[in-house]
C-alpha cells in the first residue's frame, strides 16, 4: 500500500484497507482476498486481545486457548456478519467480538475442550507471557491493556518497516544512532553526541533526524490505514492513540 503526499498533511490517499475489504465481506461470501486481508490482520493484533484476557484474570493457558478459539470462530468468518461498517475500526471489532467469547465461555467444562488444540495462528505463549509481564503492575483496566498493546503492536511494525528500509539502502549504522529519535524514542541524547559518532555535522544530524520521524509518521499512518475502514478516519486514530501512549 502506498500513501501519496505529506504524512503530515492529513490528505494522504490509500489504496484499499484490509479491514475494508473484511468488512465488504460481510455482505457476501467466498471472498478469497477479504479472508486473506482478516487473516493478515490476525496474525498482526493478536496479541493486544491476549493481554486483554490476561487482565480479566485468566491464566496464561486459558488467555492463549481463548485467543485461539476466538480466531478459529473469526476465520471461520462466523463473525462476520455481525461486523459494523459504521464502527470504523478494526480494534473496537476485535474486542467486542472478544467480549461476546468470554461471556459464551462461562462453563468450565466447554473452556476445558475449546479449540480442540488447534494451533489457529502462530502462538509462542512464553514470548506472549513474557511481553505480557513487562507492563507494569498497575490498575490499569483491561480495556487500558488492551489499547495501549495495540498502540505498541502498531508502532513496533512501523518501526520495523522503517529499519528495514534503512538496511536495504545501506544505512543501518545510521538507523542505529537515529532509532532513539522515532516517534516512540525518548531521544535523550544531545544532537552533538550523535553527530560526534556519526562523523557528521549537527545541522545535518537534526535534518536525518527530521526524515526518519517523518517517515515513521508515515508509517504509523500506512499501518492505521490498514485497521479503518475510512481513510479520513486515519488522523482521528492517531490522535486519539497518541493519547493513550501519553
Amino acid at each position: 500500500m502506498k500513501a501519496t503526499g505529506s504524512p503530515f498533511s492529513g490528505h494522504s490517499e490509500f489504496a484499499t484497507t484490509h479491514w475494508s475489504l473484511v468488512l465488504a465481506a460481510g455482505e457476501r461470501s467466498n471472498d478469497a482476498r477479504a479472508s486473506e486481508a482478516l487473516e493478515t490482520l490476525c496474525l498482526i493484533y493478536w496479541y493486544p486481545l491476549y493481554a486483554y484476557i490476561r487482565r480479566r484474570g485468566y491464566s496464561p493457558g486459558d488467555a492463549e486457548d481463548l485467543t485461539q478459539e476466538f480466531f478459529a470462530r473469526l476465520l471461520a468468518r462466523n463473525y462476520l456478519a455481525r461486523a459494523d461498517p459504521h464502527a470504523g475500526k478494526f480494534r473496537s471489532f476485535l474486542l467486542a467480538g472478544i467480549n461476546y467469547l468470554l461471556c459464551d465461555e462461562r462453563d468450565k467444562e466447554r473452556r476445558l475442550k475449546r479449540g480442540g488444540g488447534q494451533k489457529v495462528i502462530p502462538f509462542d505463549e512464553d514470548s506472549a507471557e513474557a511481553r505480557y509481564r513487562l507492563k507494569p503492575a498497575d490498575k490499569m483496566t483491561p480495556e487500558c491493556v488492551f489499547e495501549r498493546s495495540w498502540v505498541a503492536t502498531l508502532l513496533e511494525r512501523a518501526a520495523r518497516h522503517l529499519r528495514e528500509e534503512y538496511t536495504a539502502a545501506g544505512k543501518s549504522a545510521l538507523y542505529d544512532q537515529l532509532t532513539e529519535f522515532r516517534l516512540d524514542g525518548q531521544g535523550q541524547r544531545a544532537y552533538g553526541e550523535v553527530a560526534a559518532q556519526l562523523g557528521q555535522s549537527e545541522s545535518a544530524v537534526k535534518s536525518a533526524i527530521l526524515r526518519l520521524r517523518r517517515r515513521h509518521h508515515q508509517l504509523v499512518r500506512e499501518e492505521i490505514a490498514q485497521t479503518v475502514a475510512d481513510p479520513s478516519d486515519v488522523d482521528g486514530e492517531i490522535s486519539y492513540l497518541l493519547r493513550i501512549l501519553e
